[in-house]
């Protein structure tokens, strides 16, 4: 990277910067992305994991941000990523019967600005039908229901596959790799500093456009160009509890609405997600810790309309993540805007921030829409909106062969549907190394979901450089067991080993570091608030440090 001099830097491996990566090399561009721990080991790893219009935007009459979502949803489900996003149905309670015309109105419009593209449209429940499909539900919690369909997708996987997309379309791609300063001549940005996390080399790699796509590490980029940028950035945290299936009868995803904003319970393998809360965040950015009381909450007002209560007891995993979002004058987090904007605060850089995971790929296309400004010739426009993510292409086809692959695989049909949902038809790729290594298609120990020849693959395909993501991000082991993951530690970093080149200090090491991380996670979701949470979690050594 050091030895040219690209067109476009891109500072970030969230889903924005990976999209603004695949965006530039989709127009032929020069483009470097740079990644200072794992790609979407931020925000991009711990949202809702949902495509969604944003039902609620509707009442804010914010109907061009939803037409704009929906519109993404549409080409996610379809075109860009099939096997990486799926349907998902979602009840909405009704607890007055004069919210049947207002909401079932507002779901009308919805499914317009959707143009179906593949999703049922929505239904009126009574409340005996509604009760039917979520039995979980108190009969005095309702009055009837709505049920329409979203999507839901496993975020950190499609925000890898973002990036190796663009990395097989010429793209230069690294992790672990933090811009500590810019390169400046005279008043114009002409690069970056970039700090090598292993070696803790800097090199300078230079361009003639830089993206700062940080999310809500975008103020702290800005502060290294030491001028103030065109619009700040606010963090907001929400979290998320994740039960057993058998812990809620439900055939079908909720949807609540609180005091401050909406709950969602959401069906996720054997599992259920619920979330989220909305609260402001001025702790450690990369490490957002959810304190007893989060977690509190968010058990109340699930267990204001079930009839089985959950209780700590249930909760199987929790994670939180920060939104960034675009200050306004509101105090209220849940009111900021979740608009996106670009600015160019000082030439040769453009900032893009804000936004909503669905809305990545038009984010990343503004982005690079202003780069191209600053180059001085013809750019083609976006292509992003035609092209498969690797894995993609003839997913449709290949799901309808599910059978036959596993007959001539002898895999079983369930594993087989597993892999094509995470891989699509790169699956090929995992079972040829099961066909040359038998003993990697046997279930991780610890986390049966899961194959070993996964953790070998994000290791030798994937782009994971430590332990952690691959139990965090590569799979969703750390949220998915009981045991977040312990007993799969040591097994998923011998099969680590071989791609990166461990020996036993550093497979030790790895293993060592994760277990401190939830034994911080652990202790810091028993704080009471914010700021003790915070300093249990920061307890842990980090990963991604020189001294980690």
């Amino acid at each position: 990277m050091e030895s040219e001099v690209f067109d476009v830097v891109v500072i970030g491996g969230g889903t924005v910067g990976a999209g603004s990566a695949l965006d530039a090399a989709t127009r032929g561009l020069n483009v470097a992305l740079v990644e200072a721990r794992d790609f979407a080991s931020g925000t991009s790893s711990r949202s809702s994991k949902l495509v969604h219009g944003g039902l609620r935007y509707l009442e804010q009459r914010d109907f061009g941000l939803v037409r704009e979502a929906l519109r993404e949803r549409s080409l996610l489900l379809n075109v860009i990523a099939p096997h990486l996003v799926q349907p998902v149905p979602f009840m909405l309670p009704l607890t007055e019967h004069w919210q049947r015309p207002y909401i079932g109105a507002g779901l009308i419009l919805y499914d317009s600005l959707g143009g179906y593209k593949g999703l049922k449209r929505h239904r009126h429940l009574t409340k005996r039908g509604a009760l039917r499909i979520a039995p979980a539900l108190k009969s005095d919690s309702l009055v009837g229901a709505l049920q329409y369909y979203d999507a839901k997708v496993d975020d950190a996987r499609h925000t890898m596959t973002v990036a190796r997309t663009a990395a097989s379309l010429g793209a230069a791609v690294v992790s672990n790799a933090k811009v500590v300063g810019f390169l400046r001549e005279g008043e114009r940005v002409t690069g970056v500093k970039v700090r090598d996390m292993a070696s803790e080399a800097v090199i300078s790699v230079r361009a003639h456009e830089v993206v700062n796509a940080t999310g809500v590490w975008t103020d702290d980029v800005q502060h290294l160009v030491g001028e103030r940028g065109k619009f700040q950035v606010r963090a907001s945290k929400g979290i998320h509890l994740v039960v057993p299936k058998d812990r809620l009868q439900l055939d079908t995803g909720l949807i609540l609405r609180t005091e401050k904003s909406v709950l969602f319970v959401i069906p996720w393998g054997r599992h259920w997600i619920i979330g989220t809360t909305d609260t402001d965040w001025n702790l450690d950015k990369a490490h957002p810790a959810a304190s007893s009381s989060d977690i509190d909450y968010v058990l109340e007002h699930i267990n204001a309309v079930i009839n089985q209560p959950l209780t700590r007891e249930d909760v199987e995993g929790v994670y939180a993540g920060l939104r960034p979002l675009l200050t306004g004058e509101s105090e209220s987090t849940s009111k900021l805007s979740r608009e996106h904007t670009v600015a160019v605060p000082v030439p040769g850089l453009i900032a893009v921030a804000g936004g909503k995971y669905t809305t990545y790929r038009v984010m990343a296309k503004d982005a690079i829409d202003a780069a191209v400004h600053g180059l001085d010739r013809h750019v083609p426009p976006s292509a992003t909106d035609v092209t498969p993510l690797v894995g993609g292409d003839g997913f449709q086809a290949l799901w309808n062969r599910r059978e036959r692959v596993a007959t001539e695989s002898g895999v079983h049909v369930a594993r087989i549907e597993h892999l094509l949902r995470r891989y699509g038809t790169r699956t090929d790729e995992l079972l040829s190394m099961m066909k040359d290594e038998p003993a990697l298609g046997e279930p991780l120990p610890g986390a049966d979901d899961y194959l070993c020849v996964e953790v070998r693959y994000a290791a030798s395909h994937e782009g994971a450089r430590h332990l952690d993501d691959v139990l965090a991000r590569r799979t969703r082991i750390s949220i998915e067991t009981w045991d977040r993951g312990l007993e799969s530690a040591e097994p998923a970093a011998r099969l680590m080993a071989g791609p990166l080149g461990w020996d036993e200090d550093t497979i030790a090491r790895e293993v060592s570091l994760y277990r401190e991380r939830v034994a911080a996670e652990r202790r810091s979701q028993e704080q009471p608030d914010d700021r003790a949470a915070d300093l249990e979690r920061l307890s842990a050594p980090d990963v991604f440090s020189p001294a980690g």
